[in-house]
C-alpha cells in the first residue's frame, strides 16, 4: 500500500489501476478494504485511489492533536492529496464522513471535481437527538480507553440493516471483530474525527455551489442517514439524481455491493473521461 506525508504524518492509500482518476472515501470506523468490491469492478477501466482516514487501517494519527479534527481539515488534507498526487480532474466517490469530505471538496476545488457520489451521508448539521447519542458513545469510549462490546454491539445497527444482520451475520461479525482489535493509542484521534463528524456545521445552503454532476445513493434502512437527509441534498444540488437501495443500511456498498457497483459505473461513464 502506497504511503504519503501531509503535514508530516503518513497516510496510506490504495492505487489500483489505470485511467481517469476516482478518489474513494470509506466510513468512520472503516478502511480502505472497504471498498474492495467497487475498486475490483473498477479498475480495468479507472485508477482507484482510496486513501485512509487518520488513525484509520495503516494511516498515523491525526496530524494536529485536540480533541477535535474537523471534517474541514479532513477536506484540507485530501486537497494536499490530489495536488502531491498531480490530480487536475478526478472523480470522487463517499460513503459516510468519505462523503462528508468529498461534497466539501468539491466546494474546495471547483472545476477539478468532474463526477460526485455521496453515498449514506449529508452535509447539515447533526441532528441534536443522534449528536447527543454518538457524542455519548464518545465519551463511553474514552473513559473505557476500549470499545466496551455493548458500544460495539448498539453500532451495529447504525451500520448495518436489520436484513443484513440477519442474512449476513458475517459481515457484522467482521465489524465486531475489527472495533475490538482497534489499539489503545490509536483512539484519541479516531475519536477526535469522530467529534468533527458530529459536531459539524451546516453547509445545506452551500450545496448549490457543487457544479458537478452528482449521484446520491442511501440505504432505504440506514439509521446513520436515514433517506430523508439525502433527499433534502438532492433538493439543493444542482445536476443530481438520487437512488434509495432496497434492503440496505449504512453500508450500502458492502450490503448490496452488485447495486453500488453498477451505480458507479453508469455514473462514471458519463461523468469522466476514462483513459
Amino acid at each position: 500500500m502506497p504511503v504519503i506525508e501531509l503535514k508530516h504524518h503518513r497516510m496510506f492509500y490504495e492505487d489500483v489501476g489505470e485511467g481517469f482518476p476516482v478518489l474513494f472515501g470509506h466510513s468512520y470506523l472503516w478502511d480502505a478494504s472497504m471498498w474492495a468490491p467497487q475498486v475490483e469492478a473498477l479498475a480495468a477501466s479507472y485508477r482507484c485511489i482510496v486513501p485512509e482516514l487518520w488513525g484509520h487501517g495503516s494511516s498515523q494519527p491525526p496530524p494536529r492533536d485536540g480533541p477535535v479534527y474537523s471534517l474541514e481539515e479532513l477536506t484540507e488534507d485530501h486537497a494536499q492529496l490530489v495536488n502531491a498526487l498531480g490530480l487536475e480532474r478526478f472523480a470522487v466517490v463517499g460513503l459516510s464522513v468519505g462523503g462528508m469530505w468529498g461534497a466539501r471538496l468539491a466546494m474546495y476545488l471547483p472545476g477539478r471535481v468532474s463526477g460526485l457520489v455521496v453515498a449514506g451521508s449529508d452535509l447539515a448539521a447533526e441532528p441534536t437527538p443522534s449528536k447527543r447519542r454518538f457524542f455519548q458513545m464518545i465519551d463511553t469510549v474514552a473513559r473505557a480507553g476500549a470499545l466496551p462490546p455493548p458500544v460495539i454491539e448498539a453500532m451495529c445497527p447504525l451500520f448495518f440493516s436489520d436484513e443484513t444482520l440477519a442474512r449476513r451475520p458475517a459481515l457484522a461479525d467482521r465489524f465486531r471483530a475489527s472495533m475490538a482489535a482497534i489499539p489503545h493509542a490509536r483512539l484519541p484521534g479516531i475519536l477526535a474525527i469522530g467529534r468533527g463528524i458530529f459536531g459539524r456545521e451546516n453547509l445545506t445552503m452551500r450545496l448549490r455551489e457543487i457544479d458537478c454532476p452528482t449521484r446520491i445513493i442511501v440505504g432505504e434502512q440506514d439509521r446513520s442517514r436515514p433517506p430523508v437527509e439525502s433527499e433534502r441534498m438532492a433538493q439543493y444540488i444542482q445536476h443530481t439524481d438520487l437512488h434509495v437501495l432496497h434492503g440496505a443500511g449504512h453500508i450500502c456498498n458492502l450490503e448490496a455491493p452488485d447495486q453500488v457497483t453498477a451505480l458507479l459505473e453508469d455514473f462514471l461513464a458519463s461523468a469522466t473521461d476514462p483513459a
